[in-house]
């Protein structure tokens, strides 16, 4: 069974909607401006992000956009827009594009990149 490419996945969140579409494109624009390499591959049904380890995911939903971060709890929160109470996981939902800026991602982007770096054995999604 062949995988999804970014793109195609990208094309398919376009028929959600536009806004999560420009949503997604936003971040994925907003993240390999802050970290290069990055390397994009389609899983669980979202697009992951590695940079020396994998540190986030986009996921789209008909009603918003979830920002996901694996070892989110690990993450100091500094302006308390991470959801989620589980051992691991925290994710910021994002409805339009000017959340992206409201709810500070690009704040979270660095610190879920330096827990992933933190963390035993960097994972290469090459």
């Amino acid at each position: 069974m062949a995988t999804k490419s970014v793109e195609a996945l990208v094309a398919d969140i376009q028929l959600l909607g536009t806004e999560q579409y420009e949503v997604v494109q936003s971040v994925r624009k907003l993240i390999h401006r802050m970290f290069a390499p990055c390397v994009e591959e389609v899983k669980y049904g979202g697009v992951l992000f590695s940079s020396g380890g994998r540190f986030c995911g986009l996921f789209a939903y008909k009603a918003h956009v979830s920002l996901e971060f694996g070892d989110g709890a690990k993450i100091q929160d500094p302006h308390g827009y991470l959801e989620g109470s589980g051992k691991g996981r925290r994710h910021i939902k994002l409805k339009t594009v000017a959340e992206i800026e409201s709810k500070k991602v690009a704040d979270y982007l660095p610190l879920a990149h330096a827990v992933a770096k933190s963390m035993a054995g960097p994972i290469d999604c090459s």
